[in-house]
């Protein structure tokens, strides 16, 4: 990874910050596909990493992609039609399913405005807090675009069809209180302490056995895009796998005695 997304190992915690503040942590570049690329694989692969605070450095989360750059035709946005259908493919969708497929728990700590692919972004964790100094858009309208990152799938499933919708036809900037009002995020902290509230939440999440952690959310991924029929088949299946683990006869023990578990992953 290089400096533009910086990644940092607590305990059981990873925390991963958007790194240009001085242009609002855009994003789009190649690198930063293959940044994100790199941090999940180093997250994946990392059986002790049991969640993972995602914010941005400075005061943006992000302001999603470079439109000065869309304004000057530069960089990913040069070329034939073809040539910028590829570079979203192979740049922008590369961002969003690499965060997407991050197998542990994502905290999306949104402490500045999250606009655009800033936001969609955000929407890619499973939990969402926001700073009070936040805001929230998807503004692709207001220049002549339509989300090209998949937030057409994704916002809908966040807020419903018509608040997505709303946000969208109308480019409106949203503050902290109407995301929370419209399920956008979940809690809204001081700015000062965004990321100890974000970090008190991490440690409630990392308590939990660690496989069964990383199966429940991938359960509950593929309940979004699954059947019913299917999604019950995969939970017969995975719990199959979770009742003959240490750690589940360490949490019944934990649960008898009334204690905490001491969950090692086996």
């Amino acid at each position: 990874m290089n400096e533009w997304l910086k990644f940092e190992k607590n305990g059981s915690i990873g925390i991963l910050k958007l790194n240009r503040p001085d242009i609002r942590n855009p994003l789009g570049e190649p690198e930063d596909a293959e940044n994100f690329e790199e941090a999940r694989d180093l997250i994946n692969n990392d059986r002790d990493i049991r969640c993972v605070i995602l914010t941005g450095e400075g005061s943006a989360f992000s302001a999603g992609g470079n439109v000065k750059n869309m304004k000057e035709k530069k960089g990913n946005f040069s070329g034939s039609s073809v040539a910028l259908r590829e570079r979203y493919r192979y740049g922008i969708h590369r961002i969003i399913r690499a965060v997407w497929n991050i197998e542990v728990p994502v905290i999306a700590a949104i402490n500045g405005p999250a606009i655009g692919l800033g936001n969609d972004v955000a929407c890619l964790a499973d939990v969402r807090i926001a700073s009070e100094k936040a805001k929230f858009g998807v503004t692709f309208l207001k220049i002549g675009l339509i989300p090209g990152d998949g937030g057409a799938w994704l916002l809908p499933k966040i807020i419903g069809f018509s608040k997505a919708a709303e946000l969208l036809y109308t480019g409106k900037i949203i503050n902290p209180e109407t995301a929370k009002e419209w399920g956008l995020v979940s809690e809204i902290s001081k700015h000062e302490s965004l990321m100890e509230d974000a970090n008190t939440l991490a440690l409630e999440i990392v308590k939990q056995p660690p496989d069964a952690l990383r199966m429940a959310k991938k359960l509950l991924r593929e309940g979004i895009t699954n059947s019913f029929d299917t999604v019950l088949e995969m939970s017969a299946n995975m719990q199959a796998l979770m009742h003959l683990t240490e750690d589940h006869q360490e949490a019944l023990s934990a649960f008898f005695e009334k204690r905490d578990g001491n969950f090692k992953g086996k």
